[in-house]
């Protein structure tokens, strides 16, 4: 095993699943597991606030289409069978991309003390999970993923409604704030950024949506930002 550095203050470790014997190494050195597809977004939601933070982690490559996720020693970690999953340093786990960011940003300036500044947070976290990523994120799993199939185009074009009406959400909000949950960035932004910034891999066109785009752009600008494939 190889380690890698992005930025100055990120170090991860390429692994594999069936490498988990170096898990209590890794332990020692207070890094936690990152198990995930570099192509996700979902995962690339945890990779980019582990950056933004310079937060230290064992990046653990998970296949999905080879059934990875639905190997016994998988669903130790994430019973639901699904990315992203991380193992803490202390062997605890926890699943779903919100969940995890939120965690890994507490007691930082990425999630709100304020009870009701919080709720914003994950006011736009559940919108993006059940009014974004449902058709954002599904019609480019299609497209790039499965390679647009004949079988699966009326589907495809079944996401676009549903994805347009999220982005004009959006793009109504950006005329209000320069972020998602009000002038400064949070985890809302990194969960909805991940799928926006490849909304084109879905076949939507982001030139319609300029504040969408700008805001696109000054996420882009964080310092320690890095792209999905960094």
């Amino acid at each position: 095993m190889k380690l890698y550095r992005s930025n100055d203050q990120l170090f991860y470790r390429k692994g594999s699943i069936a490498g988990r014997c170096h898990a209590c190494a890794e332990r020692r050195l207070n890094v936690m597991n990152v198990y995930g597809d570099q192509r996700s977004g979902n995962c690339y939601k945890v990779r980019l606030t582990c950056a933004l933070l310079g937060i230290a982690y064992n990046w653990i490559p998970i296949d999905i289409r080879s059934q990875d996720t639905k190997t016994e020693q998988f669903r130790r970690i994430n019973p639901n069978g699904k990315i992203p999953a991380v193992e803490l340093s202390d062997g605890r786990c926890l699943w779903e991309s919100n969940a995890i960011i939120n965690y890994l940003a507490r007691h930082s300036s990425l999630l709100p003390n304020d009870a009701y500044e919080l709720a914003k947070v994950q006011q736009w976290q559940f919108f993006e999970q059940y009014s974004h990523e449902p058709y954002i994120a599904v019609a480019r799993y299609i497209n790039v993923y499965l390679g647009r199939p004949a079988e699966k185009e009326a589907e495809y074009e079944g996401r676009q409604q549903g994805g347009h009406r999220a982005l004009s959400v959006m793009e109504e909000q950006f005329h209000t704030s320069e972020f998602v949950a009000g002038d400064r960035m949070t985890t809302a932004d990194i969960s909805l950024y991940a799928y926006t910034h490849l909304a084109d891999e879905g076949g939507y066109e982001l030139e319609r949506y300029p504040a969408v785009s700008s805001w696109l752009d000054r996420i882009s600008r964080q310092p320690r930002y890095i792209g999905m494939l960094d």
